[in-house]
């Protein structure tokens, strides 16, 4: 565009937004909790008249509207970088009873993209700085912070929700919150009660890509349906790290994999915390004394808790249209007024612009939202080492530390735990006996907790010659 023309359309826009600005003052728009006249004029256009992409049985009228402003109660989880932007669209759409959850608290990384956080925000709990501002922002709004883990609550908290929507950077998250609500469904003579059915709209975003899907727990494909679909952990070869590193994350993944364990810096059997800044800092300080040795540059404090986390970089851009196609969906099915989409679109803008749709299907043998144990085949020789070593390796299961039991001659066995320390190294020699050896027949069923999934979930033995 000519400069002259761009800078008389910016002065022309600029004078607009400040008539609007002193007609909605004179108006009395801007006092906190008034209901101005025509202010949702443009959900209005939506609900009180049909249109050729309404749902084909959609019927116009006022009640739609007094729902959304007053009965809907919406769970956002994640009030981070998609979160943020969740915030904004879906109190800016009429939702004024919101809960979001978060267990971070805001770092100055976060402020470039976070935008409803301040520098003086610094160090307080993302939930309660987001909740305050769009309270503040948006009168009649009342977003309700929870400053905890998605764990911390049970399942009466979530069942008070009609549509819950996910801002996550986590996958164990993801998949936790996927299980819970699979835990809601009844089943009457092996049909589904949709009036069980809450509602997942999950987005996510990774640098210029993103994805967002709607998921009908027990009517559409879960997240475990489509766990292959997420893209792997970014792993670096051991012999690189130990003895040949090139790159500043081989420098941090050597003190992370290799010196933390060893030297224990906080205590014997103290994890690293990628939320503890003087766990960060330990790390950052090590990794510097490693690059140096191998005349390594670009060790920085953000890139270390980078690696430590697995944070990929994020772009605001990105969170907004994904966000937006999410606030897009809740409204859709809050209102029934339009078809939600069916049911996972991906986004992608790292050159020009490109979306897709299609209809993610569900697995037969989902190890979530199947209604049989799916089965294991092993050999009776086979070790539990290797069972355990499939359920974390599969790319259908992707298990962090699976715990597994059985019952053996009419007794729950614990055959191996190893969240708690004094339980691991107890059953930790079961690692190294055969699954005959552990008293295991053909057709046993293993149960099987994790940190992916709330719930218990069974598999069945099926032995192999």
């Amino acid at each position: 565009m000519n400069p002259l023309l761009f800078s008389l359309f910016r002065e022309k826009k600029r004078r607009r937004v400040v008539e609007l600005t002193e007609k909605m003052v004179l108006d009395g728009g801007f006092e906190d909790g008034v209901e101005w006249d025509g202010r949702w004029n443009h959900v209005r256009r939506f609900l009180e008249r049909s249109g050729p992409f309404t749902h084909p049985d959609f019927e116009a009228s006022t009640e739609s509207l007094q729902f959304l402003l007053e009965t809907s109660r919406i769970l956002v989880i994640g009030a981070g970088g998609l979160g943020c932007e969740l915030l904004k669209d879906l109190a800016l759409s009429g939702f004024h009873n919101i809960h979001v959850v978060d267990m971070d608290t805001i770092d100055v990384s976060n402020l470039n993209r976070q935008f409803l956080f301040r520098p003086k925000d610094v160090g307080r709990p993302k939930a309660d700085v987001a909740a305050d501002f769009i309270n503040n922002r948006i009168p009649g709004c009342c977003v309700v912070p929870h400053f905890k883990k998605i764990q911390d609550f049970d399942e009466t908290f979530y069942r008070q929700f009609h549509i819950i929507v996910c801002g996550l950077d986590s996958i164990i998250a993801r998949r936790w919150m996927n299980g819970m609500l699979l835990s809601f469904l009844v089943y009457e003579d092996g049909v589904l009660d949709q009036s069980s059915v809450i509602p997942l709209i999950d987005g996510g975003t990774e640098g210029f890509k993103g994805n967002a899907r709607v998921i009908l727990p027990g009517m559409t494909a879960c997240i475990d349906c489509t766990l292959e679909l997420y893209p792997p952990q970014i792993n670096f070869p051991m012999c690189t790290i130990a003895s040949m590193p090139r790159l500043p994350e081989h420098c941090i993944e050597y003190v992370r994999i290799l010196l933390w364990p060893k030297e224990s810096p906080f205590g014997d059997g103290v994890c690293l915390d990628g939320d503890d800044p003087e766990h960060i800092q330990w790390v950052y300080q090590r990794s510097l004394e490693r690059a140096a040795e191998f005349s390594i540059t670009g060790v920085t404090y953000r890139l270390t808790q980078g690696v430590v986390k697995r944070i990929i970089p994020a772009v605001a851009s990105t969170n907004a249209v994904i966000a937006a196609a999410c606030a897009t969906e809740v409204f859709k099915i809050a209102t029934s007024a339009y078809v939600p989409l069916n049911n996972y679109m991906v986004f992608n803008d790292v050159d020009g612009l490109y979306t897709y749709t299609f209809e993610a299907e569900q697995k037969e043998n989902c190890s979530a939202c199947s209604q049989v144990p799916l089965d294991l085949h092993f050999s009776p020789a086979s070790k539990l080492q290797e069972v355990l070593d499939y359920l974390i390796e599969s790319a259908s299961l992707q298990m962090k530390s699976p715990a597994i039991t059985a019952t053996v001659e009419g007794k729950n066995k614990t055959l191996y735990l190893q969240s708690v320390a004094s339980i691991e190294q107890r059953t930790r020699p079961n690692l190294s006996k055969t699954l005959r050896d552990l008293g295991l027949t053909n057709g046993q069923e293993l149960a099987v907790a994790d940190v992916t999934t709330p719930q218990t979930m069974l598999f069945r033995l099926s032995f192999t010659s």
